[in-house]
């Protein structure tokens, strides 16, 4: 009766709503923070691995890198949580986003036109490489597929910003891979092809001054990748990365670079949207209005429905609609959609622009409005042609010294010439040929090269058409004197030879 033993409700906090500042007026509710949450998971990211990878290291904990948030100032947090919602996406969502037609021939067609018209091997100090040597370097190319794994090699590795080629070696040192790479470790016959690797089964390490001296040439560079619970040294990989990121993104991004899917999949969304859209714009830009007295649509509002529905049924251009000429009024209006196809082709050019691929090689066609694309072709072919300097060279090198090393005599220094990557046309190679074969003329006329030179040089030119003739010496069976004292005769009978001129 008195209420000793009432339990007492607990009282409810009416929480009162929350208003914060931000571009320019006050917004109610709790402010966003995503900006705040991806600078906490990169500095998180950061402070982990160091902990993880520094235990067991000689020194003290302290003199480890440490990192913490720092708020931005001068940002508005619209904007601050825009640039950050662009954060790594993951390896599993680009492989997901390659499926799609747009951002898989993003990231194959400058892979297959870097790698199409293939390289030629040289030396780098001039000497001259021997047909044993270069016939080698061919047959195990062919073998080993090695043009494929260079298409591979940048194609997947713009698909998830970075890819990594293993060259395996059989060796009887079970800590070969551990060590760093040593040409002179590897043993005849032992050199079997090339192994690529997706990022996600790989497992980045970092040891000593890559981890907390930023003065170290490999800083935030890992010293081993781990492979399948077995450990290789850098030295031993090829690692492709489309974009790197810098130091404090490395940790994020597993130490890869930014994926081509992750930089074009928005305009992609929405270039395919606006494509499907039109769609409904084109079988809806009629719009019928009817004009009726309300009153009496409302009295009989059921029969006036199928009375729609009918008209919904035949609004085609050869249907049919019944009205009343008293009461009823009908009005057609059309939508214009004369700029439809502008704006669905500007938004596939956005996305060849965040691709770095030319619109007209990126759709196979060229889009209404737009020039013939002479000017991006140039822009294109230096992207090739840095792609093949960068990202390719040095593969196709480490393949050719373990062919020398492995199956050869003796390794060459060697290296390669990329064949250009735009491909001329008959009328273009026949000008081409004709001006190297006046070049050939006024340097054998001035006596800088003889006919033995000029020779050589035409049955090496893929594109003279003399690849067959062979060389001189040994389709005749003459030795250098007599091919020099032949030479000689030959110039000075066309510097003694007298002009004609034509009647």
């Amino acid at each position: 009766m008195f209420g000793w033993f009432k339990k007492e409700e607990p009282k409810q906090e009416i929480e009162e709503p929350k208003s914060y500042w931000a571009n320019g007026k006050f917004y109610r509710g709790q402010p966003s923070k995503l900006f705040l949450d991806v600078l906490a998971n990169i500095v998180q990211r950061n402070n982990e691995i160091n902990t993880a990878l520094s235990s067991g290291q000689d020194g003290d904990s302290e003199s480890r890198l440490k990192m913490s948030v720092r708020n931005p100032e001068a940002i508005s947090v619209a904007l601050a949580d825009w640039y950050a919602s662009k954060a790594f996406i993951g390896y599993q969502m680009c492989a997901i986003l390659s499926q799609n037609w747009l951002v898989g021939k993003a990231c194959s067609v400058p892979a297959r036109d870097a790698t199409r018209n293939g390289f030629d091997v040289v030396s780098i100090n001039g000497d001259e490489i021997s047909d044993e040597t270069i016939k080698l370097l061919q047959r195990f190319d062919k073998k080993y597929r090695i043009r494929w794994h260079c298409e591979e090699f940048v194609r997947l590795g713009r698909v998830f910003g970075m890819r990594i080629a293993l060259f395996d070696i059989e060796s009887s040192d079970p800590e070969f891979y551990e060590k760093p790479f040593n040409l002179d470790g590897v043993e005849p016959n032992s050199y079997k092809g090339i192994i690529q690797i997706d990022p996600y089964w790989c497992v980045p390490i970092l040891v000593g001054g890559e981890l907390n001296n930023p003065a170290s040439q490999h800083f935030y560079e890992p010293t081993y990748w781990q492979i399948n619970g077995k450990k290789y040294h850098r030295s031993h990989l090829m690692i492709f990365r489309n974009d790197e990121v810098p130091d404090i993104l490395k940790p994020v991004y597993m130490y890869g670079g930014i994926s081509t899917p992750q930089k074009i999949m928005e305009r992609v969304y929405s270039a395919e949207r606006t494509t499907d859209e039109s769609l409904g714009l084109v079988t809806s830009k009629r719009t019928t209005v009817w004009q009726t007295n309300m009153d009496a649509f409302m009295a009989d509002f059921d029969g006036n429905r199928e009375k729609i529905q009918a008209w919904i049924a035949t609004r085609d251009n050869y249907g049919i609609k019944v009205g009343d000429k008293d009461d009823d009024q009908f009005s057609q209006y059309d939508t214009t959609l004369s700029d439809l196809d502008e704006v669905i082709m500007t938004n596939y050019q956005i996305v060849a622009a965040a691709a770095n691929v030319p619109v007209t090689k990126l759709l196979g066609t060229s889009p209404k409005g737009f020039s013939t694309g002479a000017e991006e072709a140039k822009n294109y072919h230096q992207e090739l042609e840095s792609i093949q300097e960068h990202d390719l060279t040095e593969f196709v090198e480490r393949h050719h010294q373990l062919v020398m090393k492995s199956f050869g005599d003796e390794v060459k220094d060697t290296t390669i010439n990329w064949r250009p990557v735009d491909s001329p046309t008959a009328k273009e190679l026949a000008e081409l040929n004709k001006l190297k074969a006046d070049t050939y003329s006024t340097l054998i006329m001035a006596g800088v090269i003889d006919g033995a030179d000029a020779r050589t040089v035409l049955v090496k030119d893929r594109e003279a058409g003399f690849n067959d003739l062979g060389n001189v010496s040994e389709d005749l069976d003459l030795t250098e004197e007599e091919i020099a004292l032949l030479n000689s005769v030959n110039v000075e009978q066309l510097q003694n030879a007298p002009e004609q001129h034509a009647d």
